[in-house]
Order: C-alpha cells, then structure tokens, then sequence
C-alpha cells in the first residue's frame, strides 16, 4: 500500500511538472521580444527587462542633434554636434 501511495505521488507529481512546463511556454510566447521598439507616447525604453527614460531628441539638418533626459532633480544633457564631437552634462 506505501509503494501505491509513493507511485501516485510520484505521477502526481510528474504530471503537474507537465503542467506548468506547458504554461510557462505559452506565458513566454506573449511577452514582447527584447528587440521590439518602445511604442509612441511611452516616456521610457526597456533595456535588459529594466526602465530607461528616453530623452526628448532634437535632430538639426547638418546631422547634430541634443537630447534631454530627466531622472527625478537631475536633467542629463546629451550633445553631438556635426562635426562628430559628443558631449554629456548633468545639472541637478
């Protein structure tokens, strides 16, 4: 009767095993992929399944551009010019 006992356990066991291999599966396929952009409107990116604000880009015609981030009091200023020259400041 033990041994009946530990056998029903152990394809108890076994079968919920299945179960929730399964369902993890089905829950990884309807996560975005790494790689999908950020849609429209939203304030951040999602970089190694963390927040990353994105910052305000102005984009000029020679190619230089200057980008804003603001993180709580701090406001990090990113800067290329057209020359190729990048600068980064931070104020808070």
């Amino acid at each position: 009767m033990r041994t009946l006992n530990i056998a029903m356990l152990v394809v108890a066991a076994s079968v919920g095993g299945l179960g929730l291999a399964s369902s993890a599966v089905a829950q990884q396929s309807d996560k975005p992929s790494a790689n999908a952009p950020t849609p429209k409107g939203w304030n951040y990116e999602i970089r190694g399944g963390k927040r990353v604000p994105k910052g305000e880009r102005v984009t000029n015609a020679d190619g230089s551009w200057r980008e804003e981030i603001r993180q709580g009091n701090c406001i990090t200023v990113r800067e290329k010019n057209a020359a190729g020259e990048y600068r980064e400041t931070r104020h808070c």
